[in-house]
This record gives C-alpha cells, sequence and structure tokens, in this order.
C-alpha cells in the first residue's frame, strides 16, 4: 500500500467505497467526523482525505461546504460514487420480518418509497456502516440497516433487499483533500475551485461573474455561505470547468478579482469521467 486516506465513517461506509474507487491501492482510515478527517489530513496523518459534498437526491452536505474553505487543505481528485442503498439484515432474517431500518439521516430519504411500502420505520443513525454493525451485534430479525454490500461482507449480514434507492441515479460526489496543491496536472476536461468574497458596491456579484459569460467559461457550481456569523460577510463557494491557464479562464479569474476583496484557488484537477 502507498499512503493512507482518511474518510467519514466506519468501515463500509460509502465513503471507503469511495476510497476504494478512488485510491485503490492505499490504507483506509475511518474517522468519526469530517473534521477529524481534515484534522488527520492537515497534520500529515494521513497522506489525503476523502469527503463527501453532494448527493444527487439529498443535495449538499452542509457541514462539508463550511469546512473545504477555511480547512487549508487542497482539492487534488473529485470521485462520483454510485450509491446502491441496501437493506442489510441478521444471517436468517427475512424482509417481511423487518420493522425498523437505521441509517444516516442522509440516507432515510434516498429510500423512502420503500420503506414506506413496506411498513419498515427508519431510524437515524450516525453512519451507514456503523447502523451495519449495530444490527450486526444485536441480532434482532427485526432490525435492519441501510448501507452498502461492502458493509454487508464487513459485518457478515444478508441483504435482504438490494437496490433500493428511490431515484435510480443517486450518485454522491466526493473531494479528495491534499495537504499540497497540484496545479500542474493537465487532463482534457479540467475542473477549478475557488471561493471569494464580494466587494462591498452595488451589483458587485453580477458584476463579477460577467467575465465568466463574455469569456464562454461554464460555472458549475455557486453556492453562498456566512463568514463569522455575520449576515453581512458573505463568500462564494464556486466550480468551473477549465484551468487558470487556459486564456478564457484566466481573463475571468482576473475579472473576478477586480470586483473582489478575496480570492482563494482551493482546487485545480481532472474531472471525474463519471461526471454528467
Amino acid at each position: 500500500m502507498t499512503g493512507k486516506i482518511a474518510f467519514q465513517g466506519e468501515l463500509g461506509a460509502y465513503s471507503h467505497q469511495a476510497c476504494q474507487q478512488a485510491r485503490p491501492d492505499m490504507e483506509v482510515v475511518p474517522c468519526t467526523t469530517f473534521e477529524d478527517v481534515v484534522e488527520m489530513t492537515r497534520s500529515g496523518a494521513v497522506d489525503l482525505g476523502m469527503l463527501a459534498v453532494e448527493n444527487s437526491t439529498y443535495g449538499r452536505v452542509a457541514d462539508v461546504h463550511s469546512l473545504l474553505p477555511k480547512s487549508g487543505l487542497h482539492i487534488v481528485d473529485e470521485a462520483f460514487v454510485r450509491v446502491h442503498v441496501n437493506l442489510l439484515g441478521v444471517p436468517g432474517a427475512r424482509l417481511e420480518e423487518v420493522t425498523e431500518a437505521h441509517g444516516h439521516v442522509v440516507i432515510l430519504p434516498q429510500c423512502a418509497q420503500f420503506l414506506r411500502s413496506h411498513g419498515i420505520t427508519g431510524r437515524v443513525s450516525s453512519d451507514n456502516a456503523r447502523a451495519a454493525r449495530e444490527v450486526a451485534e444485536a441480532g434482532n430479525k427485526t432490525r435492519a440497516a441501510l448501507a452498502s454490500e461492502l458493509a454487508a461482507e464487513i459485518y457478515g449480514l444478508d441483504v435482504l433487499a438490494r437496490h433500493i434507492e428511490d431515484q435510480k441515479n443517486n450518485t454522491t460526489r466526493f473531494l479528495v483533500m491534499s495537504r499540497e496543491a497540484d496545479h500542474s496536472r493537465r487532463a482534457e476536461q479540467m475542473i477549478t475551485t475557488f471561493t471569494f468574497r464580494v466587494r462591498n458596491i452595488p451589483a458587485s456579484l453580477y458584476k463579477a461573474l460577467g467575465g465568466f459569460a463574455t469569456n464562454g467559461v461554464n460555472m458549475t457550481k455557486l453556492e453562498s455561505y456566512m463568514v463569522g456569523g455575520s449576515f453581512m460577510a458573505t463568500e462564494f463557494y464556486a466550480d468551473v470547468e477549465g484551468h487558470p491557464e487556459d486564456r478564457n479562464l484566466a481573463l475571468a479569474m482576473e475579472e473576478l478579482r477586480y470586483f473582489t476583496d478575496k480570492v482563494t484557488v482551493i482546487g485545480v484537477y481532472p474531472s471525474d469521467r463519471a461526471r454528467g
């Protein structure tokens, strides 16, 4: 194995699956919280961190978007993981015996139709893989977990129902974080991620973004978040297609800087092939 990569959750989590997909040669290190992933990566205890940022059904993972700008880390890759939700039970259990399904608050809405149609009550767990482990430990046929097939293998559970997610394109986007930036890589499709704070002048956001339109740069994400708890201090998080050295993006970033107080590039990385 070459190095270590940290993820939030227990062994068998979808973030564990993302690590296997994006960095199959690295040793995985489970962490309790997203903050722990960031700190272990920042301190050098691990080489990389894997962070879930958004799901096609649930939406963005709010904790992560607030962590990224102040983490001091750099995005070096993205990974799109097809999330198949499975109902896992103890060996010998049958679907009709299950009355409760335990899973993370993000996973429960992703299979709400299935749970409702089978009269199963969803219960919130801090982590899907933890739910699988606890179901295995409890040995109760009426309790099940909503988790990956990887979790079923690790904790010795049966898959009572496979791929029960309501949306069949259910996908989670992950970001691979590193202490070191690497802007030298080139691929056919690149993504640049940055944060910025607009100047306190009328129409500043409109003017700041105008350069991306006039220079033909596609912005795939734009989100705002408050800074320091103040309603007056707002920063923006953006993803755009291209490399900062591309002429059109360089011109757009130059215009952006004219209308902003601060611009911080936090990642330049190849676009994942699974990106729509």
